[in-house]
C-alpha cells in the first residue's frame, strides 16, 4: 500500500482536527449545548464564578475533566501501542501484553471485593481505592513479566510476550474467582470497570492522566531512533551503538507507567493501542519519530469521540466507552489477521 500522507501533513491535520474533536466533545451529551451557548456559559462563569450558569456546571465540571481524561488516556495507550509494536516488531501488539490491564483488573477486583466499607478512604484525593489497588496490580503484574523474561544475556522480548500471556491467562483466572465469591453488587462494579468508562471523571484523575500523558509526549518520540534500530534486529541496533538493555527497561517502566495510570483511572480501554497505531504506519510508514506522535494525537481524538457518542448512542443511558472501543477494533482486528494471512 502506497503511502498516503507525509509525516508533516498527517500531524497537521491531526493538530488541526484536535480543537474541532474537543469542541464537539464538550458539547455533546444528554444535555446538548450549542457552540454559542458554550461561549456565553464561558463568559458567565468569569463574569459571576459564584452562581456559575448551569451550563458552565455542567461544561466546567462535568464535561471539561471527563474530555481531559478520555484524551489523555487515548494519547497514552496509543502512543504506548506504537512502541510496543516495534519494540515486538508485531504489529498485532498493544499495551495489554505486557501484563498490564489484566494486573490491573485483578488489582481493582481485590479491592472492590475484599476492601468493603473501606473503597472510600481516598475518595479526598479523587481517586478511591479501586484506582489506588488497580494501578498497584498494573505494576506488580509488569514487573513479574518483566523479570520473567530477563535473565544474565538480557531481556528477551518473545519470552516477554509469553511471559505477559501467561500472567493475563492468571490474571484471569483470579478475576473469575473473585466474580465467584461476589456478591450483585460487587459483581456489578466489576463488570462496570472491566468495560472501561469515563462516567467516574473528576479534576483530578483527569490532572493525573493528563500529567503522565505529557511525560510520555515528550519521553517516547525521544526513543525513536532506537525503535527504528531495534526494527533491524537487536544484534543490529547494538552494532549501531544502541544500548538496547537500557532502552527495553526504560520503554516497559515508561509503559507500565502510563497504562497502568490509564487503566487505574478509567478501566480497561480495549483496541485504542492497536488500531490507531497500525492506521498512522498504514500512512506514513514505519519511522517511528512520526509515528508516535502521530498516533498518540489520532489515538486521543479517536477515543474523545467515542467517549462523545457513548454518552448519546443510547440515551438517556450511557454506553461504557470500552464497549465502543471494541465494538470499532474487533472487526479491524480480523480484517488484520486476514490480510496477514494473504500476505503470507
Amino acid at each position: 500500500m502506497g503511502r498516503l500522507l507525509t509525516r508533516g501533513r498527517l500531524l497537521a491535520l491531526l493538530l488541526l482536527a484536535t480543537p474541532v474533536v474537543l469542541a464537539i466533545a464538550l458539547m455533546t451529551g444528554p444535555v446538548a449545548i450549542s457552540p454559542a451557548a458554550m461561549l456565553r456559559a464561558i463568559a458567565g462563569y468569569i463574569a459571576t464564578p459564584e452562581t456559575p450558569p448551569r451550563d458552565a456546571l455542567i461544561l466546567l465540571e462535568i464535561r471539561a475533566p471527563r474530555v481531559l481524561l478520555g484524551f489523555s488516556v487515548g494519547l497514552v495507550l496509543a502512543s504506548c501501542g506504537a512502541m510496543l509494536q516495534g519494540l515486538f516488531r508485531n504489529p498485532l501488539a498493544d499495551p495489554s501484553l505486557i501484563g498490564v490491564s489484566s494486573g490491573a483488573s485483578v488489582g481493582a477486583s481485590v479491592v472492590i471485593v475484599c476492601a468493603g466499607n473501606w473503597s472510600g478512604l481516598f475518595q479526598a484525593t479523587g481517586l478511591g481505592m479501586v484506582a489506588i489497588g488497580a494501578f498497584i496490580g498494573g505494576a506488580l503484574a509488569t514487573v513479574l513479566v518483566y523479570r520473567l523474561a530477563t535473565s544474565a544475556f538480557g531481556t528477551s522480548v518473545n519470552t516477554m510476550l509469553l511471559a505477559g500471556i501467561a500472567v493475563s491467562a492468571i490474571a484471569g483466572a483470579i478475576n473469575s474467582l473473585l466474580g465467584y465469591l461476589a456478591d450483585n453488587e460487587m459483581l456489578r462494579q466489576m463488570s462496570l470497570w472491566q468495560m472501561g468508562a469515563f462516567g467516574t471523571a473528576n479534576w483530578p484523575r483527569a490532572l493525573i492522566a493528563a500529567g503522565v500523558a505529557c511525560l510520555v509526549a515528550v519521553w517516547l518520540p525521544r526513543e525513536a531512533r532506537a525503535l527504528n534500530a531495534l526494527l533491524l534486529g537487536e544484534s543490529e541496533a547494538r552494532h549501531l551503538g544502541i544500548d538496547v538493555q537500557g532502552v527495553k527497561r526504560r520503554l516497559i517502566v515508561l509503559t507500565a507507567l502510563g497504562v497502568g495510570t490509564c487503566v487505574a483511572m478509567a478501566g480497561a480501554i480495549a483496541f485504542v493501542g492497536l488500531i490507531v497505531p497500525h492506521l498512522v504506519r498504514l500512512a506514513i510508514g514505519p519511522d517511528h519519530s512520526g509515528v508516535i506522535p502521530a498516533a498518540g494525537i489520532g489515538g486521543a481524538l479517536l477515543l474523545t469521540l467515542a467517549d462523545a457518542a457513548a454518552r448519546v448512542v443510547v440515551a438517556p443511558a450511557e454506553l461504557p466507552t470500552g464497549i465502543l472501543t471494541a465494538l470499532m477494533g474487533a472487526p479491524f482486528f480480523v480484517a488484520l489477521l486476514l490480510q496477514q494471512r494473504r500476505s503470507l
